[in-house]
């Protein structure tokens, strides 16, 4: 014999059944198109054996966001996919991406140099909107901006005021910085320069790489001679694709740590952050990809996923709709860094938590208590509105 209780819990999930297919049947069927486009340019070899970037890096977090989409939005009458194209060139990705938009897509997802971004932009109509995960220029951000340009990638101010905080914090104030040659170590130095004054941080020496020996070998000879100083807290380094930073650690002239791009490093994501159920999220993609997540798959991940709870809200799919509510006060991500993420109405910048790992483990994640601001404790870390030049939504 069936008792009262039990009865009562048939009769409540028939109902919520019923009432889950009369809203499907309802809501309009809505048919979200999203365009990923990907092109990083050859840097050639590396001096060092530092593991390479994977060629697929972005597309398939932007695979993992579509399929997490799909998942609310086939109760929601919501279908979701996912158009990719990996081009050769930037050329062929201004190609695919007129091509894409002759088809009907108005959003997209961009892994590509910041001059990329800006051929597409200009390109771009008015009801396009694009989000970048891979450029991480400040120039983007301070006055190079674009109406329905969106960045998930934090900038590299972001990435070295996180540090800057961290060192501070630690008064480790004064600084060893080594800057290597390519476009992107100078990109990253002049971040942290910038950070050093905001932070009260003294850099003591400033030294260009530009060394192109295989330190494989001489690493414990080269290194020592090349940091002497009389005194220093730590050593600082920009060298973004691994050129010589891999050997800095443990081959200083002072027995001092290493941060920056090697050692400990300020970066979007790693496979390190487990907290706020991100485990579950890492578990996922290394389900679907065969590996790590790497900061641009996160980037692309919360683009679409930001796509998705803009989608879900609005019951539309109209691109200038979406924009004008990421930017709004209903908008808030939920992206496993602790804290509801928003896009800075300025720039387009997405606010949000910086982890500083090493290799095996995570340090801290900024910003730090202490760090005081008006509006967002998060607005501490990059170009705040005062500093920017770009005024993006109105």
């Amino acid at each position: 014999m069936q008792s009262p209780s039990s009865g009562v819990r048939v009769l409540f999930l028939s109902s919520l059944l019923v009432a889950l297919t009369t809203r499907v049947a309802l809501a309009n069927p809505l048919d979200v198109q999203v365009g990923y486009l990907q092109w990083v340019p050859d840097q050639g070899p590396v001096l060092s054996n530092v593991i390479p970037e994977p060629k697929d890096a972005g597309l398939r977090g932007a695979e993992l966001a579509i399929e997490d989409n799909s998942t609310t939005g086939k109760f929601l009458g919501q279908t979701y996919s996912l158009q990719s194209e990996v081009a050769d060139s930037e050329e062929a990705t201004v190609a695919a991406f007129e091509a894409m938009r002759q088809n009907g897509l108005e959003l997209f997802i961009v892994n590509a140099p910041a001059s990329t971004l800006k051929a597409l932009t200009e390109k771009a109509g008015d009801n396009t909107v694009i989000f970048n995960v891979g450029a991480k220029d400040d120039a983007l951000r301070t006055g190079q901006c674009y109406v329905n340009l969106l960045h998930t990638i934090p900038s590299y101010a972001m990435l070295t005021d996180a540090l800057g905080q961290w060192l501070h914090q630690r008064r480790w104030n004064q600084v060893f910085l080594i800057t290597g040659p390519t476009e992107a170590d100078q990109g990253w130095a002049a971040a942290f320069r910038r950070t050093a004054k905001r932070f009260g941080l003294e850099i003591v020496q400033d030294k260009p790489w530009v060394f192109d020996a295989d330190l494989r070998r001489t690493a414990s000879r080269e290194l020592p001679l090349f940091t002497q100083a009389s005194d220093y807290d730590a050593v600082v380094v920009a060298d973004v694709r691994g050129d010589f930073g891999e050997y800095v650690p443990f081959n200083t002239w002072l027995p001092r740590p290493v941060v920056g791009t090697q050692g400990m490093s300020p970066v979007t994501w790693h496979r390190v952050v487990e907290s706020w159920g991100a485990a579950q999220l890492q578990n996922r993609f290394r389900e679907l990809a065969g590996r790590d997540m790497s900061s641009e798959d996160y980037a692309a991940w919360a683009a679409i996923r930001s796509i998705g709870t803009a989608v879900t809200d609005l019951s539309s799919v109209d691109p200038n709709e979406i924009r004008s509510f990421l930017f709004s006060d209903k908008f808030q991500l939920a992206a496993f860094k602790g804290r509801k993420l928003t896009f800075r109405d300025w720039n387009g910048q997405l606010r949000q938590p910086i982890p500083l790992v090493h290799p095996r483990g995570l340090v801290a994640r900024a910003p730090f208590e202490g760090f005081l601001h008006p509006d967002s404790q998060m607005d501490t870390l990059g170009f705040d509105r005062p500093e920017s030049q770009c005024r993006i939504n109105g």
